[in-house]
């Protein structure tokens, strides 16, 4: 069995929303799925929610999170910019973000660092910040690295990160869950071009 994630849009506090979901289609020899459970559900600003599959913001814009990878304790993940709209756009340099709790509210003692020769070599070189032009249909990805070593202190959980894709652009909040430890650092690599 898998996790399935499902965006249910402008739900209001206290209300229920009902629905159905669908397993897609099982392995074979795969027990039949009889029952499922909400594991976890995430909170955002209807205003900030990443755009729904198959929509385009009036911006052009739709961000979201990418693939993620964690080994050793060193972990990666990716934030993805696709530009769906008619006019070619040009991102450059790194991502803006701002780390938030459970409630939404900033989380604080985190240093945002450019790039992630600070945290790690092992994730590879980190790339000059370059423009980046996406014409329509292009993407281009950003990663976020971090160490979830845990020492002396309290651990830091980020569930949530809004992002910008520049200075001036609409904010759009992800739900990342970032395990930062102790470390109270978090590294951000520039935009490139999706592969």
């Amino acid at each position: 069995m898998t996790n399935r994630t499902e965006t249910v849009r402008d739900v209001g506090a206290g209300e229920t929303v009902r629905g159905t979901v669908r397993a897609g289609r099982p392995t074979p020899g795969a027990p039949r799925v009889t029952q499922a459970e909400v594991l976890e559900v995430t909170k955002v600003p209807a205003g900030e929610a990443p755009a729904a599959p198959g929509t385009c913001p009036a911006s052009g814009i739709r961000v979201g999170a990418g693939a993620g990878d964690a080994a050793m304790g060193l972990r990666v993940v990716g934030l993805r910019v696709e530009n769906c709209g008619r006019q070619a756009c040009t991102v450059e340099g790194y991502p803006l973000l701002e780390l938030l709790d459970d409630d939404l509210g900033a989380v604080g003692g985190i240093r945002i660092l450019d790039g992630s020769g600070g945290i790690t070599a092992a994730a590879g070189p980190d790339r000059e910040p370059r423009p980046v032009t996406l014409e329509p249909g292009g993407a281009a990805t950003a990663e976020l690295v971090r160490r979830n070593t845990t020492g002396s202190g309290t651990p830091v959980n980020v569930p949530y990160v809004r992002v910008r894709v520049k200075k001036g652009a609409d904010p759009v909040t992800v739900t990342l869950h970032l395990d930062l430890g102790t470390t109270g650092e978090l590294g951000v690599r520039p935009w490139v071009p999706a592969p």
